[in-house]
């Protein structure tokens, strides 16, 4: 599949306001919790797509409540508290440390 920036945007505001999309429960509660629920074989994965943050092994910059979903060719939808972040081709070397600038704007 190939989606533009503003529809990966789109879907990283879906999944902010977990699930809900206009006032309209598109994906479930339970799972939106699952998706943000640790694997036994690797505490970073969620269901699917869904990349957690734990333990911060996979952005330092980041809060531990971070997750974030990733495309082929390093396409990323970052999401957090009220923040989403749209990266397209990004060397994923480089994603803490653009993650962390983003962040440390706000500052």
């Amino acid at each position: 599949m190939f989606i533009s920036a503003r529809d990966m945007a789109r879907f990283g505001l879906l999944t902010l306001n977990r699930g809900n999309w206009d006032g309209e429960q598109i994906l479930s509660d339970e799972w939106i919790e699952k998706s943000l629920t640790p694997t036994e074989l690797e505490p970073t994965f969620g269901f699917m797509n869904w990349f957690l943050n734990t333990d911060n092994d996979l952005l330092e910059s980041a809060p531990e409540s971070a997750f974030y979903h990733a495309g082929a060719g390093s396409n990323i939808i970052y999401v957090d508290h009220d923040l989403v972040i749209v990266t397209r081709w990004i060397d994923n070397d480089d994603l803490d440390e653009f993650v962390g600038m983003v962040l440390d704007s706000f500052d």
